[in-house]
């Protein structure tokens, strides 16, 4: 599994209840247990979501490692966040802020987990319509979106292929021979993206 995929889900046929819950009331359930943790800042509670989530996330029944394991870049960055409360702060806010972290991640996989990427893509269509009140276009939104979910998994297998190619020559711990490819190869995806959007007359920004 990758580590896109490890992160933020990838959807899974079901015939779970969350699979035949509507987008929007999907949407609103990972809305409601993302922000109530976020605002009320208890650890305690952040515990009670984290559990709460896990178990929703695992209600897909689509495997514990789908649904529950977090990639290792996830878990440096937990430890990061811990040691830096340990010296600001406590460890007890050190703990809440990964439990929210996770607890955002979990909500999210709910959502891509069981519904599929066009029917995600529609309802933010959907939900965009409002734009045209200021001369926007919510299919151009839905086309951004769209991009952004592509280029996603080419960003993370962009930076596993040079990274893997540093650590094969010595330069795992040089950082500027990993990111500089990954921002060359970036720049490059993102200019041919563009070149095909306008090629098909995507890009002209006349009125529609």
């Amino acid at each position: 599994m990758s580590a896109h995929h490890q992160l933020f889900g990838l959807y899974v046929p079901g015939r779970t209840w969350l699979h035949r819950l509507g987008v929007g009331p999907k949407f609103a359930l990972m809305v409601v247990v993302s922000l109530v943790p976020l605002l009320v800042r208890q650890p305690w509670l952040s515990g009670v979501f984290l559990a709460l989530t896990a178990l929703l996330v695992l209600s897909t029944r689509l495997g514990w490692r789908r649904c529950i394991a977090l990639p290792r870049a996830l878990w440096i960055m937990a430890g990061l966040l811990v040691a830096y409360q340990l010296i600001w702060g406590t460890w007890q806010d050190g703990l809440m802020l990964v439990a929210n972290l996770v607890v955002c991640l979990y909500a999210s996989r709910i959502l891509t987990l069981t519904t599929p990427a066009p029917v995600l893509l529609d309802a933010l269509v959907a939900a965009a319509r409002p734009v045209r009140w200021v001369g926007g276009n919510p299919e151009r939104v839905g086309l951004a979106a769209s991009l952004m979910i592509r280029s996603i998994p080419f960003l993370f297998g962009s930076f596993a292929s040079v990274r893997a190619a540093a650590r094969a020559r010595g330069l795992e711990r040089n950082l500027f021979a990993q990111l500089a490819p990954v921002v060359v190869a970036a720049v490059a995806y993102a200019r041919a993206t563009g070149e095909a959007l306008m090629a098909r007359g995507l890009g002209d920004e006349e009125a529609d």
